[in-house]
């Protein structure tokens, strides 16, 4: 933090309106400061890692980087089109969250500086894991970063909370896993938005199937949330040419994390599961009330189609067991409150990513939550994702 240099294409983030009229602030040297719980952040896990951990025999298939004849570099897997690399050309504070998070210590280090009591951490070179059709091999990547995030982060469980990953194609394999972490302490899981890899394909089993149940049945025993995290169950890098980074990011990364949601909600699951609870990361929140009620109407509206029939309406199992977590969103925070939905929105600084708001979370949290009532912005600030975790709020931030 001590070194970041802020260039041009940045300065918009150190633009406050302030929060003089707040009884309590998101600054961390703030004498009544909020708890501050970052929904997500990404490790840095080493380049090698899957190399050197993974069975042998999967050992040719994994994600990997290559150099072509003019010398750029790609990033190539089986479930990806090939991606350039343009590390090389960031400049200032974003050549510095290209680096960021590494170790424990460095991540610590930025946290307080940056006001973060508490961070859920995902992968990040990971996020590729389900990136194959082969359900097996992405489960034995996700043993693999399971592995080594407990052996990072075990220690610092009252700080940085690692999610598990679980390939939900392989059926067997999750539900082992799922025990597995369960007994060596994780809080957490984060499952595909969609368990089998690639684009839409009604022959594809998905989470609104009683095929699942076995999975659901296990995680309920162990008591762990789930998470869906944004680009993960088919590639987000759809769209190319003119506009792409913000066609693939908005249309294709964000967007498809509204499909587990539907498929929870509107299937009976929690009905069948009512122990469970859930979340979307990074995918914002502006969409949820939008989604609330769509979801209602058509459950209304196509009454003679929808089997089987609810107890309640899906948007009453998205409120008594949903969460969704985003960096900036002006336009769901202004719905939060108005539509109850302050009881399930959950901030994050995406450290040490480009789409979040590290190292200037006190602004971006300025910029966008002036309208919130004080519960409110306690709430979306750490409440909400301690309450979703199961963990216990410090005692110096209870009132």
């Amino acid at each position: 933090m001590a070194q970041v240099v802020v260039n041009e294409p940045n300065r918009w983030r150190l633009e406050t309106p302030g929060a003089s009229s707040w009884p309590r602030s998101a600054r961390p040297d703030a004498a009544k400061k909020y708890f501050m719980v970052s929904a997500d952040g990404h490790a840095n896990e080493p380049a090698n890692l899957w190399v050197e951990r993974i069975d042998a025999k999967y050992r040719d298939r994994l994600p990997r980087v290559i150099t072509d004849k003019d010398g750029v570099q790609w990033r190539v897997s089986e479930g990806h089109r090939p991606d350039r690399l343009r590390l090389s050309t960031l400049e200032g504070e974003d050549q510095l969250r290209s680096k960021a998070g590494a170790e424990p210590a460095g991540r610590l280090a930025d946290h307080d500086l940056d006001g973060i009591d508490v961070e859920l951490i995902f992968p990040n070179k990971g996020l590729a894991m389900w990136a194959t059709p082969d359900p097996e091999f992405a489960m034995a990547q996700c043993r693999v970063f399971n592995d080594w995030a407990w052996e990072q982060f075990a220690d610092h469980q009252d700080r940085m909370v690692p999610a598990g990953a679980i390939a939900t194609a392989d059926l067997n394999g999750s539900i082992a896993e799922v025990q597995r972490l369960a007994k060596l302490g994780f809080k957490c899981l984060t499952l595909p938005c969609k368990p089998i890899w690639g684009g839409h394909d009604s022959g594809h089993v998905n989470y609104n199937l009683p095929h699942f149940d076995p999975l659901w049945a296990a995680i309920s025993d162990a008591n762990l949330p789930i998470t869906f995290h944004v680009s993960t169950g088919r590639d987000p890098r759809a769209a190319r040419g003119n506009g792409g980074a913000v066609v693939n990011y908005v249309s294709h990364s964000l967007s498809p994390t509204i499909e587990p949601v539907a498929n929870l909600c509107a299937s009976g699951v929690l009905e069948r599961f009512p122990k469970m609870r859930f979340a979307t990361i990074e995918a914002g929140i502006g969409w949820v009330p939008w989604l609330l009620d769509a979801m209602d109407e058509a459950y209304k509206k196509h009454h003679f189609w929808v089997r089987p029939k609810l107890k309640n309406l899906p948007s009453d199992y998205y409120r008594a067991h949903g969460f969704s977590s985003f960096q900036e969103d002006r336009a769901g925070l202004d719905l939060a409150e108005s539509h109850k939905l302050d009881g399930n929105f959950m901030w994050a600084n995406d450290y040490p990513h480009h789409e979040g708001t590290w190292p200037h979370s006190a602004e971006a949290i300025e910029r966008t939550m002036g309208q919130l009532s004080d519960k409110a912005r306690a709430n979306v600030l750490g409440l909400n994702c301690a309450r979703f975790l199961g963990i216990e709020v410090p005692k110096r931030y209870q009132h």
